[in-house]
């Protein structure tokens, strides 16, 4: 396989494992890079395995029912890839307050589902970055923490 493909496979997988329906933490530790940064607009950016991790386990926590999923074919070129996607999940657990316009208590009952497209940097089989751009107004009017004019 090409430098591409196998970057694809790479981002394929973390799309399945970590946002996927069922987020398997070990797969931070398989194909992410120790100082990995990842980059969406409604959170602070978080970086390293830990962060990481603990990133994802409290977005489960709060929203146990998030899953993610590629909406178009993936496009490789280099060590970066870019997929689109859509996703979202219902506010049915703890507390959330890592977004940075504001926080959920706990159990608010409240949907969200949104689009994205996302660029990662794949090096050496391990990724290094994920930035995204995510459409954040729409998930946090939903949420109610962004009250549409």
């Amino acid at each position: 396989m090409s430098k591409e493909e196998d970057n694809k496979a790479v981002v394929v997988r973390w799309f399945t494992d970590f946002w996927g329906e069922k987020v398997d933490l070990n797969v931070v530790d398989d194909i992410a890079a120790p100082d990995m940064l990842l980059k969406y607009s409604l959170h602070e950016p978080r970086r390293g395995h830990s962060d990481i991790k603990a990133f994802m386990t409290d977005f489960r926590a709060a929203f146990p029912d998030l899953q993610f999923g590629a909406t178009a074919d993936l496009i490789a070129e280099g060590d970066y890839v870019v997929g689109q996607w859509e996703g979202g999940g219902t506010h049915t657990g703890a507390a959330f307050s890592d977004f940075l316009i504001g926080a959920l208590p706990a159990a608010t009952g409240r949907k969200m589902r949104f689009t994205g497209t996302t660029v990662l940097k794949v090096v050496n089989g391990k990724i290094v970055e994920e930035i995204g751009l995510d459409d954040g107004v729409t998930a946090l009017t939903q949420l109610g923490l962004f009250k549409a004019a």
